[in-house]
């Protein structure tokens, strides 16, 4: 059954909830790890309250509509909720999956003889410096493989704007970047 069956389904039978969170679960939880640099424990809590804001919702949701993007969409709402509760603790750093962060290093013009395994860590430091209006496009498009279309819905903004927004903050952490690494010449 596809997403949209399944939710369908749901205000009949809360047995296919639980088979959305077995698809969902593992995608939302690296999503809300990445996103707001937690440690296992604060991204589960966070993963359960949009779950449960998603069961709780499941009424209101239209299947003419993507599920994914819904439930990103909450996934979305709680991180950012969280994130103003969470800026005054300390955080935890993230190890990010290496072929996204070599994916989005291609697509920051960075100095080519740099180290790749340097240039991951920086990868990783810069994505995390950006602001969290910059890194949630970037996050959802480069770790979760979501199309700028997917992004627009789950963000609540217009196309064009999603695309400014990695466009910016890709010049954000190409910034952050130029001032971290040395050139060839300065070596």
């Amino acid at each position: 059954m596809s997403d949209e069956d399944l939710a369908a389904c749901v205000l009949q039978d809360a047995v296919a909830y639980d088979e959305l969170m077995r698809r969902y679960e593992g995608k939302l939880l690296r999503y809300v790890r990445r996103l707001m640099q937690l440690n296992v424990q604060d991204a589960e809590d966070l993963l359960q309250e949009t779950f449960l804001k998603g069961y709780t919702h499941i009424g209101d949701f239209d299947p003419s509509l993507s599920f994914s993007s819904w439930i990103y969409r909450i996934a979305h709402n709680t991180v950012r909720s969280a994130y103003r509760r969470f800026q005054v603790r300390p955080q935890v750093e993230v190890t990010l999956e290496d072929a996204a962060v070599q994916h989005l290093a291609a697509d920051v013009d960075v100095a080519q003889a740099a180290d790749r395994t340097l240039l991951r860590s920086q990868v990783r430091n810069a994505l995390a410096a950006i602001p969290l209006k910059y890194r949630e496009p970037l996050e959802l498009h480069y770790f979760e493989g979501k199309s700028v279309e997917e992004i627009s819905d789950i963000l609540q903004l217009p196309r064009g704007t999603v695309a400014t927004c990695m466009r910016r903050g890709k010049q954000r952490m190409e910034r952050f970047l130029q001032q971290r690494i040395p050139s060839p010449d300065q070596l």
